[in-house]
């Protein structure tokens, strides 16, 4: 009897190690697949393209000239798509030209980094015609904002990381205007560590948090739900940025998406520039942190005002899909990004 109880426990014994292990190997598993691929961080003598999956680049040659001219000064190559300044009324080109700019920019082993020229509106138009097959095998940086966060969705759904950062038509003639946005933009392509301290708002919702960043704009979150494109929050801190929208507008959005359980287990939300708000006739009543806090006030996770990105010219370089950890205080906050 005792022999058999003895057998008995060692089986017991053996059986929880064994789903320990077990349970402990399918975490490593998680935390890997969690872990999104970091494209190579650019060097002297890469290959930058240049393309316009969205709107029209109507008078702007100078600009992507210049654009040029700056990533020759980092030691950089650029060439620009074939359709880059082609029209098609709204648009910088038909769908099938720019899909066909940006397919030849993912697959081409030379390019290093797809730089998007402007945003605007048609980034969404052709998505679905895009093939990611030789993009996974040489993950290569895109970047650009705005419109360009359903690509920033799209591939962050590849498992891959992306750039958040200034486009070709954000380059004034002085580029010392926009200096902080520019010197990000570069460290980043570079491997420079990335890190920064908001200013304090009274609208904080303090406390500390890490996740993955992930978002954009707003209105192209909004815009991806319900689709293959839409990200999943779950663990995630969330970055939303807006311009021209009428706050109730802002609040439909975030309405929509909190009904969708967008935010069910986000991890935090950092707030950018919500630029050239619209005057509806009939007012608000709040102000703008009020809104987001209120359409929140469900959920207890950190959120942070006055992250600087977005569509002002103070637009600093975030890189989505990269872990993060967020302190937020009344007085300030901090993004440090995992090296």
């Amino acid at each position: 009897m005792q022999k058999n109880l003895l057998i008995l426990s060692l089986f017991c014994v053996t059986f929880l190690l064994e789903t320990k292990s077990i349970s402990a190997q399918n975490t490593d598993i998680e935390k890997q697949n969690n872990t999104l691929k970091q494209p190579p961080y650019l060097k002297a003598g890469d290959t930058v393209a240049i393309v316009a999956p969205s709107g029209i680049l109507k008078n702007r040659n100078d600009e992507v000239k210049q654009a040029q001219a700056l990533l020759k000064r980092w030691g950089l190559f650029s060439v620009v798509g074939k359709h880059v300044f082609s029209n098609a009324n709204h648009f910088a080109g038909t769908d099938d030209e720019r899909c066909e700019d940006f397919q030849n920019a993912l697959d081409d082993p030379k390019i290093s980094a797809i730089w998007c020229a402007r945003g605007g509106y048609g980034t969404v138009r052709i998505l679905d015609k895009l093939d990611y097959s030789k993009f996974n095998e040489n993950p290569k940086w895109v970047i650009g904002y705005s419109d360009i966060t359903a690509l920033h969705n799209q591939i962050h759904n590849q498992g891959v990381e992306s750039l958040h950062a200034i486009m070709c038509v954000s380059l004034p003639k002085d580029e010392s205007e926009i200096e902080a946005s520019i010197s990000t933009f570069k460290n980043t392509i570079f491997g420079k560590p990335l890190s920064y301290s908001l200013e304090g708002s009274n609208y904080n919702k303090t406390g500390t948090t890490s996740g993955q960043l992930v978002g954009g704009n707003l209105t192209m979150l909004h815009t991806m739900l319900g689709s293959k494109t839409s990200i999943d929050t779950s663990g995630k801190i969330l970055f939303i940025e807006e311009i021209g929208e009428y706050k109730y507008h802002i609040d439909r959005m975030l309405q929509s998406l909190k009904r969708a359980g967008y935010f069910e287990n986000c991890q935090g939300l950092i707030v950018g520039d919500m630029t050239k708000l619209r005057k509806n006739t009939t007012l608000w009543g709040t102000s703008l942190e009020q809104l987001i806090l209120d359409a929140l006030e469900d959920y207890d996770f950190p959120i942070a005002f006055n992250m600087p990105a977005g569509h002002e010219p103070d637009n600093r370089a975030l890189i989505l899909g990269r872990t993060v950890q967020l302190v937020v205080s009344k007085n300030k906050s901090s993004v440090i990004f995992k090296n």
